[in-house]
């Protein structure tokens, strides 16, 4: 098994004790991602908010040398479900462009810290050694 820690994020091993992605068996399981700057702190808008979530997914995908279409299965975690789900599906369409793997959507009271919306957690399919 191997850790995949794009360069930004490289303090989360220490600080919080997991790595943002892993290697293992042939697929790249990647940590809940969140909507936070580059400062860690929580975005406040919404749109914004959701998109760096999935920017942050990307990167993990980038490091690993995968694409958004190797993405095999997507669980989102919600605070506020309804209030911002076709919000949410906007910008996943935006970032997904057509790919359309299994999602299951959770509707939570709340995340690690306040202010957050959404939490992304993917597996995709590691490339071809």
């Amino acid at each position: 098994m191997t850790p995949v820690v794009p360069a930004a994020m490289a303090s989360f091993p220490d600080a919080f004790g997991y790595a943002p992605g892993l290697l293992a068996h042939g697929f790249l399981f990647i940590a809940g991602q969140l909507g936070r700057d580059d400062a860690l702190r929580v975005i406040e808008d919404p749109e914004a908010q959701i998109t760096r979530a999935w920017e942050n997914v990307l990167a993990v995908l980038a490091e690993a040398g995968c694409a958004v279409t190797d993405i095999v299965d997507v669980t989102t975690f919600h605070v506020g479900l309804r209030e911002h789900l076709a919000l949410y599906k906007q910008v996943r369409d935006r970032v997904m462009r057509g790919h359309q793997p299994p999602w299951t959507a959770i509707g939570v009271a709340e995340l690690s810290r306040p202010g957050l919306l959404v939490e992304i957690k993917c597996i995709a399919r590691a490339p071809r050694s």
